[in-house]
């Protein structure tokens, strides 16, 4: 038994490795290699998953992911990675196909959220889907705007980043400047940094601000360096 595991645990890593240096092919052989020695190891499964969406194999995500839920149903990065992979599989099929899967995908992020309150990927998430949906379907401003209140609870950064997202999608730029802006000043973060020039370059039109944005990031990433 004890060679069994360590040969196991030695071709796990392996499959890891392979993963982490984007050799996606190999890593799933690997791992399903174990997995036919270990049907409920649930790395294996949830790296099976990862390489599926990498690869925008949705229907073979979902499969893994929904593994992983009944497996371990209260693990919330399951239900988000779940709920996920279904609505990239929902961008794929039929308008009507993709209605019937909204509710579903809805309630993995809710119950994420509700597994782990401190979620930051599945509020993104709702966030994205509710200021998309057309308000016939589910869309809701106000639903969204209540999950970017929650995110500045909890992580301020990533709340006036995604009031900022808000604001950017439905045109109202000079609010969403001032958003990515209170980003910038809690945080410094590269990604509030990004988003801030892609305002100004794509939206506002105006590149000699977004130049301007993109050399403070050169400056921070210089920084940054230097301290390490």
């Amino acid at each position: 038994f004890f060679p069994l595991v360590v040969f196991a645990q030695s071709n796990f890593d392996r499959g890891q490795d392979l993963f982490e240096a984007g050799k996606l092919d190999q890593a799933e052989r690997v791992f399903e290699s174990i997995l036919k020695t270990d049907s409920s190891n649930l790395k294996t499964i949830e790296y099976l998953g990862d390489i599926a969406g990498q690869n925008k194999s949705w229907d073979k995500a979902i499969h893994f992911y929904e593994k992983l839920k009944v497996l371990k149903p209260a693990e919330a990065n399951y239900h988000y990675k779940y709920g996920g992979a279904l609505g990239m599989k929902a961008l794929e099929v039929n308008k009507f196909k993709a209605l019937g899967m909204i509710d579903e995908i809805k309630q993995s992020f809710e119950k994420a959220i509700q597994l782990n309150p401190k979620h930051i990927e599945a509020r993104w998430a709702l966030i994205e889907l509710y200021i998309k949906l057309p308000g016939i379907v589910g869309g809701s401003e106000s639903k969204a705007i209540h999950y970017s209140n929650e995110l500045l609870k909890i992580s301020p950064v990533d709340g006036y980043m995604a009031r900022g997202h808000i604001e950017e999608y439905f045109k109202r730029y000079t609010r969403a400047e001032q958003q990515y802006k209170r980003a910038i000043a809690v945080s410094n973060s590269v990604k509030s940094y990004q988003m801030l020039a892609n305002l100004y370059k794509n939206k506002m039109k105006e590149p000699a601000k977004a130049e301007s944005v993109l050399q403070s990031i050169k400056k921070l990433n210089s920084t940054s360096n230097k301290n390490i």
